[in-house]
């Protein structure tokens, strides 16, 4: 299963203008994240508020992820506060990956930020979060916090917009999105052999464990027939007729 670093600002000193900081913001939507990135199979690691960019490429670099994420608001020019508007998604000109990332997250940022035409896919050579990172990544600029109409669409939709960036993960590594149902126990139950953890949900899929009957293990989401679980630390996709819920 993918495994992101997700990886929201830690810049404290950057104020919106309607009250908080980008790193509260960042923070709240990298939180509100968590329980659709779980349901839906993503793995991920994120940043701590004590770190910095450079301890967060440092540590994004030291683990085996499919994509960086860096959850951040922009500000305008000094002297032009509160000018400007809309959403940038950068990514490493050199990194194909990258680039169809910011794409993906792009498109569906469109259905959700009032003016779809101020969303768009710019690249770097500078963001080290973007050009240092050994996954490919993608850094978002949700909005301009000096600006009171981004401001409130951020403070304001938190919970969509988290969802809205799971959702472009999941088109992303190509897996179904699913909505939070909430953690539960399961027990396989196989009349015989042993019941097939797979990668995605589907019977050809590459199988990542083979599970014994009467093993316990974790039901994280559910989608058409099959659960999503965690199996001592694996992640992937079980037939759901076979996993009895007490």
């Amino acid at each position: 299963m993918p495994r992101i670093y997700l990886s929201p600002s830690t810049q404290e000193g950057n104020m919106y203008v309607t009250g908080g900081s980008e790193e509260y913001y960042m923070n709240l939507i990298a939180d509100a994240m968590e329980p659709y990135l779980v349901s839906s199979g993503i793995q991920y690691t994120r940043n701590s508020p004590d770190m910095t960019a450079s301890d967060a490429i440092r540590e994004s670099n030291r683990g085996n992820y499919d994509l960086h994420v860096a959850l951040h608001s922009n500000a305008a020019p000094e002297g032009q506060y509160g000018t400007y508007t809309g959403i940038d998604v950068y990514y490493s000109p050199i990194s194909t990956r990258g680039r169809r990332a910011a794409q993906i997250f792009v498109r569906n940022l469109k259905t959700i930020y009032p003016n779809p035409s101020k969303v768009r896919v710019l690249t770097t050579t500078t963001i080290g979060e973007v050009t240092q990172t050994r996954a490919p990544a993608v850094f978002l600029e949700l909005g301009y916090h000096d600006n009171v109409s981004d401001a409130n669409w951020v403070t304001g939709n938190i919970e969509r917009i988290a969802a809205n960036l799971v959702l472009s993960l999941t088109e992303y590594f190509g897996i179904p999105f699913i909505e939070p149902m909430g953690i539960r126990r399961g027990v396989v139950r196989v009349s015989s052999g042993t019941l097939n953890l797979r990668e995605k949900p589907s019977r050809t899929s590459r199988i990542i464990a083979s599970i014994p009957n009467g093993a316990p293990l974790t039901v994280v989401g559910q989608w058409q027939g099959w659960y999503v679980v965690n199996y001592r630390g694996l992640v992937g996709y079980v037939d759901s007729r076979y996993v009895n819920i007490p």
